[in-house]
């Protein structure tokens, strides 16, 4: 009974911290929206149609937040199938870290703070930019409750 407890009580940290995450993304990436140079990553680009800066700040935000907890998930993932595969020695397990782990690696790379410092643009890809990061926040939300329920 107080295993389980424990449990729930882990659970609803981890997800009191995702949510924290994704307000303090969301925040940080208002705030520094525009520091990089001109517009740093969302500058204008000359080849595609110029967007209104309203739709930019938006999308950035959108990213920010999305990528932030998605390195947040696969960081708790990472971990959690470390410990797994140091108990188990599983060869499943050490599929699953690496595929968290790799996960993680295209995450923290993509990440808009550090796009955003190499200072690259992807203005031109509209509401493209968000598709990605929805489609794996929504896979690693069940890899995630799987991990949490099991």
């Amino acid at each position: 009974m107080e295993n389980q407890m424990n449990r729930k009580m882990g659970i609803w940290i981890i997800l009191m911290s995702l949510i924290a995450v994704a307000f303090l993304s969301g925040v940080w990436a208002w705030l520094s929206f525009g520091n990089f140079g001109v517009l740093g990553p969302f500058r204008p680009n000359p080849v595609f149609p110029q967007y209104n800066l309203r739709d930019l700040f938006i999308l950035s935000v959108a990213r920010t937040v999305l990528s932030t907890v998605n390195i947040a998930i696969l960081s708790i993932l990472t971990a959690s199938y470390a410990m797994l595969y140091k108990n188990m020695r599983s060869r499943f397990t050490i599929g699953l870290l690496i595929f968290s782990a790799v996960f993680l690696l295209k995450d923290v790379t993509s990440s808009p703070f550090v796009v955003g410092a190499a200072r690259y643009t992807f203005t031109g890809l509209g509401p493209f930019v968000l598709i990605e990061p929805m489609l794996e926040f929504m896979a690693l939300s069940v890899l995630l409750y799987f991990n949490l329920e099991y």
